[in-house]
């Protein structure tokens, strides 16, 4: 294999280990973030109003 071949060989290694890394942390971060409950709604309260302490 000749210099050239080597580099291209090696360069074309470097991006497949890119991409199986960046796909790895998109599954990880789909996983992760899969569990969380970001969109849930926030209890109406009625008829009642809150007391804050400004003091």
């Amino acid at each position: 294999m000749t210099r050239t071949e080597e580099v291209i060989a090696n360069a074309l290694a470097v991006v497949a280990a890119c991409r199986a890394e960046r796909e790895r942390d998109a599954e990880r971060r789909k996983q992760v973030f899969g569990r969380i409950d970001i969109g849930r709604p926030l209890p109406v309260i009625k008829g009642m109003q809150l007391s804050l302490d400004l003091h």
